[in-house]
């Protein structure tokens, strides 16, 4: 016989890496405590970056705890999306009473302020109008702890007809409500499960998650030619087939009750987000997670220049009183990095920052800034109109 050599290719599944920290991603369930896996027991949070580091900390497809089995198809389905995805779990034991998500603030100062976006799974909890509300506290408790995030809640959807359609309002910016879900493969096994007994709903998180995590942050995860989700057949919480729903209700659901689910689109294979709202008010320039994404990028980046700033002397015009030209030039180009930052990479159409040198700052020792950024907008509605000519 012959000498020969044979090589095997294999899948040594070494994770991927990022630039920068958008991508940076954090999910969290609640579950009955004797179903968290015994290493969550010790450690509430855990870095884990492929699903095999997830099984590893057991979290596998084969478990006893169907919650741990739907947070594991979940989890997959971030991986699928994103491989290079940075994300924090956590699993905390489901209260008896009101949900507070004190627990989101935990994961956040476990990561360090390093979270943007961060998934809740609550498969098991009916919606309702408190949650939202304390989401949305929890939320801007870390804004104001300069550790801004946005918050995507994945609630038990008991019947989709049902489905209030009135939470959306002022002040809810930083909590998106995904009410969608896989209606073949293993999202459809999961919820048909005998050990669902309460048909809780699956979700389809980790689909929402996993693409939040893979778009710049002015990007709109409903992008139909960037952004397909994978989900061969979407349906709601309920099991209801997206498809079986009349579409009256699916307008209403959409663009009445802001929340985010998966839709199809003729011509187009797959399916996709129907949009990228949050819970806030539909002419709210925070109405869409891209744009709360890139404020909070924005002001993160400001934050790193110009704090070094604080504590230093600036020099005033000794015949006016007023801000010296070159203290205001200065300062000017120590904000604008972060946004030149961003208008080169495509975040922002433009910006400007300006500082008005008539400022007292020797009596407030207080500088105003006024920064104004100038959005990229998106596209979500198309009118073409076309007929016959004699000519063109």
């Amino acid at each position: 016989m012959a000498t020969s050599l044979t090589i095997q290719r294999q899948n040594g599944n070494v994770p991927k890496s990022l630039p920068g920290e958008d991508h940076v991603t954090g999910f969290v369930a609640y579950l009955a405590a004797a179903d968290i896996p015994a290493s969550f027991k010790a450690e509430r949070v855990q870095v884990l970056s492929t699903i095999d580091a997830a099984e590893a900390a057991g979290i596998t497809d084969d478990a006893a705890s169907w919650g741990v089995r739907v947070l594991h198809y979940n989890l997959s389905e971030i991986f699928r999306l994103n491989p290079a995805v940075s994300l924090y779990v956590a699993i905390f034991e489901k209260p008896k009473g009101q949900q507070t998500f004190t627990e989101i603030k935990t994961v956040q100062n476990f990561a360090e302020g390093r979270i943007r976006q961060i998934g809740v799974w609550c498969g098991d909890t009916p919606l309702n109008a408190d949650d939202l509300t304390a989401l949305q506290g929890i939320g801007d408790a870390l804004a104001a702890e300069e550790a801004e995030l946005s918050i995507v809640y994945a609630p038990k959807v008991e019947s989709v007809q049902q489905l209030p359609v009135n939470l959306a309002g002022e002040n809810k910016c930083r909590v998106s409500v995904s009410i969608g879900q896989g209606g073949s493969g293993t999202a459809a096994e999961l919820y048909q499960d005998e050990n669902n007994t309460e048909k809780a709903s699956v979700t389809g998180l980790g689909v929402v998650m996993g693409l939040l995590s893979r778009a710049k942050v002015h990007q709109c995860i409903a992008w139909i030619k960037e952004f397909p989700t994978g989900v061969s057949l979407p349906a709601f919480g309920d099991g209801t087939l997206v498809r079986d729903v009349d579409k009256a209700l699916l307008e209403t659901l959409d663009s009445t009750g802001r929340y985010l689910f998966f839709v199809t689109h003729t011509g187009q294979a797959g399916s996709y987000m129907n949009d990228s709202h949050t819970m806030d008010s539909g002419i709210s320039d925070y109405a869409a997670i891209e744009s709360v994404r890139a404020m909070d990028k924005a002001v993160r980046g400001i934050r790193t220049y110009v704090k070094p700033e604080l504590g230093g002397n600036v020099y005033v015009d000794p015949s006016t009183g007023q801000l010296a030209s070159y203290t205001v030039a200065h300062l000017e180009t120590v904000a604008n990095q972060a946004l030149e930052a961003m208008e080169r990479d495509g975040e922002l159409s433009g910006y400007k920052v300006e500082i008005d040198p008539a400022q007292d700052v020797a009596s407030t020792s207080t500088v105003e800034f006024v920064i104004k950024n100038v959005a990229v907008p998106v596209m979500r509605h198309v009118r073409i109109k076309i007929g016959f000519v004699k000519s063109v």
